[in-house]
């Protein structure tokens, strides 16, 4: 690696137990390259991170107008001193790298993806007509207009159905749900979108557990949409229950889905880091995408090569103009999220009457905070994730302002 190039872990919108960012920070870290990061304050996991060169505290809201955050990021540049590979962590950072790359140019190394295409991608309905246009299986769904159409989709997709904020950015400025939810029935539905008359939202086909298998794909893809590195892995677990993001993973051999992802992101050109989320139907035995992430997904760590490089190390070398040695992925890794994994095996089983499943640590395990060699953030972690839980238990013993 060009030691002399350092990196920028670069972030919107508020979200300071961002594992994903913290894996980046440690590969990049580990393999001797200076890292700089844009922190929520001092004291994030990132912020106490051994690894980290210096930090940036920027707590944005995403709220921010995107040329006011593209001089924040040309500042931080300016900063730095020297022209830097930029890792987008979340969807907002993606699109505003992507959207902002001819201006930003000077201070970091970009990937050449088309300026709107990241935005395309985060967008829940984009991806889906991008789906269509290319003949990629995906679940049926429908972006409603408004509360009508909301209530008149959800009868035609029959209940269950699974609710998604729509959009990139929108997400943080006006979220219609927490995170990715399976309503039940019509009357939580309407609970849950409340008096809004045109929820910014996707409502998406359910496949029932017993007929589903969730996989996960990672790529680099260099110009023209190569494909560079590409991992497959099998989901065992997710925060919250069966829809949320993963807590535990294996690195587990699928060429299939390899490439059908590679051949995707071939086809409509996507350059950088992606993270693909897939459902397998068993009823008509098809990978159906789920999510395409256009930036590094929170579990990436648990995918290298035989060589150690994942998909930041990929991007890393090749936006510096080294070459990315070929080796194969490194197969039965597990990538697990620390005491979310625990919450998550326990109330599973607690649902479906059982006992959890592949819950012993094993040997190559990567986990999400606990590092012995970087101890500190997963002493932040825990800071913040007791506080989190200490609010929510508290919250209904608090007095009520009078009004």
């Amino acid at each position: 690696m060009d030691h002399d190039v350092p990196a920028l872990l670069v972030k919107v919108g508020r979200s300071p137990q961002n594992h994903g960012c913290l894996g980046a920070l440690r590969s990049l870290g580990r393999a001797g390259v200076p890292v700089y990061a844009m922190v929520e304050d001092r004291f994030t996991p990132c912020a106490v991170s051994r690894h980290l060169t210096g930090r940036f505290v920027v707590p944005t809201t995403g709220l921010e107008d995107p040329e006011a955050l593209a001089s924040t990021l040309a500042g931080i540049g300016r900063a730095i001193g020297r022209r830097a590979v930029a890792v987008p962590t979340d969807d907002e950072s993606a699109v505003l790298l992507a959207e902002h790359a001819e201006r930003l140019a000077e201070w970091f190394l970009l990937p050449p993806v088309p300026p709107g295409l990241p935005r395309r991608l985060a967008s829940k309905e984009g991806m889906r007509r991008i789906c269509i246009e290319h003949g990629v299986p995906t679940p049926r769904a429908h972006a409603p207009a408004d509360r009508a159409q909301l209530v008149a989709f959800a009868r035609e997709l029959r209940y269950p159905v699974v609710l998604k904020n729509l959009e990139a950015y929108t997400r943080v400025r006006s979220p219609v749900v927490g995170h990715t939810t399976v309503v039940h029935d019509e009357d939580e539905l309407l609970t849950l979108i409340g008096s809004c008359e045109a929820p910014s939202v996707l409502m998406q086909e359910y496949i029932p557990p017993s007929e589903a298998e969730d996989w996960i794909t990672h790529l680099y893809c260099g110009a023209h949409g190569t494909p560079k590195a590409v991992f497959t892995g099998y989901k065992v677990r997710s925060w919250p229950v069966r829809s949320g993001a993963t807590t535990r993973a294996w690195a587990w051999a699928n060429p299939p889905l390899a490439r059908l992802a590679a051949d995707l992101c071939r086809r409509i050109g996507y350059s950088g880091v992606a993270d693909l989320d897939w459902r397998y139907d068993r009823r008509d035995g098809r990978y159906k995408l789920v999510d395409f992430n256009p930036r590094v997904g929170a579990q990436f760590r648990l995918f290298e090569d035989a060589h150690g490089v994942d998909v930041v190390r990929a991007m890393y070398l090749d936006l510096t103009g080294c070459r990315i040695p070929h080796a194969h992925q490194s197969y039965g890794r597990m990538f697990v999220v620390g005491q979310l994994d625990v919450l998550s095996a326990a109330i599973g089983a607690w649902q479906e009457r059982r006992l959890p499943s592949a819950v012993l640590p094993r040997r190559g395990t990567e986990r999400a905070w606990l590092s012995w060699d970087d101890p500190w953030p997963a002493v932040a972690e825990s800071v913040r994730f007791g506080g989190t839980v200490a609010r929510r238990v508290t919250r209904p013993l608090r007095p009520r302002q009078p009004a």
